[in-house]
């Protein structure tokens, strides 16, 4: 059945390779990007199912007008993914609030930006799908990726939330993690910086190992946007999907050390409740 899609940040990266695929499988699309004239291409070539528009998605009004003229032109919205980021290299340090505020600002408020843009109509409709491109880095904390891993822990948990709240509405939520891919996020889309000698095992480290990566990614970008294609035609996704298998090995690693570091410090945690008398608590979301 074919669905009608707006993604973000459709002129590179994972997002053109996803709008590629997306007017291929012959849905209709909705690919916006800050200069839209980088995508003029995808409309010539799909003039009946693709409406390009320039969205920034750090702005309310610019998301609101992309998400209307989505209705105008293809009567609804089945398929939100909020793709549009970027991540820079250096320590926290010698990072500036500018520069750590930018890339939160793109990352994190521009998902819930657009995000909010979508739910209105979704939430009428009792239907729609938000996909949100998070990263391994929205799982684990990087050396050297300060502003950006913020930003993406922020958007798993915003994420998270948000399908506790929506999913009974029958608004279903995915969190995409990519590993590396051979997009230009590791090249012209980031600002690599190896900083003063007192960071040069860690954050030195890191921006020498992004240079050398570039272009030698494990992750496909069109296989990712075939499984973010699968992913939106199921009935029952996953919150949490990684990309790539540098992906599963960093999560599965990063889990199991953490699954460790509760069970060596669990009497230590357990020993914060009341003496007596109160019982164990529940979360609203618990299983019980």
């Amino acid at each position: 059945m074919s669905q009608v899609w707006l993604i973000t940040g459709s002129s590179r990266g994972l997002g053109r390779a996803l709008a590629e695929a997306v007017l291929a499988e012959g849905h209709n699309l909705v690919a916006t990007a800050r200069n839209p004239a980088q995508i003029d291409d995808i409309k010539q070539r799909y003039p009946s199912s693709v409406l390009t528009i320039s969205l920034d998605v750090t702005d309310e009004q610019s998301a609101g007008q992309a998400v209307k003229a989505a209705v105008e032109r293809f009567g609804r919205l089945d398929v939100l993914a909020n793709n549009a980021g970027y991540g820079d290299v250096g320590s926290i340090e010698d990072t500036s609030l500018t520069d750590f505020r930018a890339q939160i600002e793109t990352n994190l408020f521009g998902t819930i930006i657009v995000t909010k843009a979508a739910l209105p109509l979704m939430r009428e409709r009792g239907a729609g799908h938000i996909i949100q491109v998070s990263s391994v880095g929205g799982r684990i904390g990087p050396a050297g990726r300060a502003p950006y891993a913020a930003a993406k822990w922020g958007v798993e948990g915003f994420s998270e939330a948000l399908s506790r709240e929506v999913g009974p509405l029958g608004v279903k939520v995915s969190i995409v993690e990519p590993g590396g891919f051979r997009t230009d996020f590791a090249g012209a889309s980031t600002t690599l910086r190896e900083g003063r000698p007192e960071y040069d095992e860690t954050v030195g480290k890191m921006a020498r190992y992004q240079r050398d990566y570039d272009g030698k990614q494990p992750g496909d970008p069109a296989k990712a946007a075939a499984a973010i294609l699968h992913l939106a035609s199921l009935d029952n996704p996953p919150l949490r999907l990684p990309l790539g298998s540098d992906a599963i090995r960093a999560i599965e690693q990063n889990d199991a050390q953490r699954a460790t570091e509760h069970a060596t410090w669990r009497d230590l945690s357990l020993s914060t409740n009341f003496d007596a008398g109160n019982g164990a608590g529940h979360f609203p979301w618990e299983a019980r």
